[in-house]
């Protein structure tokens, strides 16, 4: 029985208004949002703090809310990043020498991300760890297709 393909999606929530960013997910026809940032309750975070988002992604587009802080990065990664003590390649290899110690593709199968969304803030994928950690389950798993909202 050949293997089916996986679509998984990622977006940041910065600069996108709440009409924005639940069109978004409807249109690409996401089923499950899965936030993987490490503090989902910051006064930052608007219309997608937790039980708000949780709320507003069952009740507006009837998406899943799954929040996996294990898919974060690290306090202390994130810390030296916000403070400039390393630059964004070390983030990067920091980032994916903690996902091979975490073992993220063990902790979920394919299915459960077919058709979900990695959600955090950082607006565009290039220097963002839900990139990465898409990459890094594509790498795993047979037949995953990315793509960035």
């Amino acid at each position: 029985m050949p293997i089916a393909e996986t679509s998984l999606f990622t977006m940041g929530f910065a600069g996108k208004s709440a009409e924005e960013f639940f069109h978004l997910l409807r249109q690409a026809g996401v089923r499950r949002v899965i936030d993987v940032r490490l503090n989902n309750v910051s006064q930052l975070a608007g219309f997608t703090k937790k039980r708000d988002l949780e709320f507003f992604l069952r009740e507006i587009a009837a998406i899943e809310y799954m929040h996996r802080p294990d898919l974060a990065p690290s306090k202390e990664i994130l810390d030296d990043y916000k403070k400039k003590r390393i630059d964004w390649p070390e983030y990067e290899e920091r980032f994916q020498d903690l996902l091979r110690e975490r073992r993220p593709e063990d902790s979920g199968t394919p299915a459960q991300f077919d058709h979900a969304c990695l959600l955090c803030s950082e607006a565009e994928p290039a220097k963002c760890h839900r990139r990465l950690l898409a990459e890094h389950l594509s790498r795993c798993w047979d037949d995953v297709t990315i793509r960035h909202l």
